[in-house]
């Protein structure tokens, strides 16, 4: 999919403020055994067609409205991920303006994921 150079530069300005993390950090810490908050931000038939285990899904376009619901401690660890770390990286700063603390956005999002062959559950 080709963005739009207003997107691509929207992303940009989210990547400088906030935090990242692979595919491979995240898949090697659930190996390990580590429980982890994952976040799925994409849209409702993206997660429909398939997403992380353990992951919990919230759109990006109601997480500002629905996560201290869901995510009321502002100091857990919330990995966001979405279909190519793009909108995990803008869901990420938003988050981070509205108090929390620990966020991190999956670099190369769910498509790396699958690409790498890692464990995704299918409807």
């Amino acid at each position: 999919m080709s963005h739009s150079p207003g997107f691509l530069a929207r992303v940009a300005v989210a990547k400088s403020k906030i935090k990242e993390t692979s595919v491979e950090a995240v898949a090697a810490r659930i190996k390990s055994g580590e429980s982890l908050i994952l976040v799925d931000t994409r849209e409702d038939e993206e997660w429909k067609a398939g997403h992380i285990p353990g992951a919990v899904h919230i759109g990006k376009g109601v997480i500002e409205r629905d996560i201290e619901q869901q995510m009321p401690n502002k100091s857990a660890e919330i990995i966001l991920y979405c279909g190519g770390g793009f909108r995990s990286a803008i869901a990420a700063e938003s988050l981070q303006q509205m108090g929390y603390t620990n966020v991190l956005s999956m670099d190369g999002g769910y498509r790396t994921w699958k690409e790498k062959g890692l464990p995704t559950v299918l409807p």
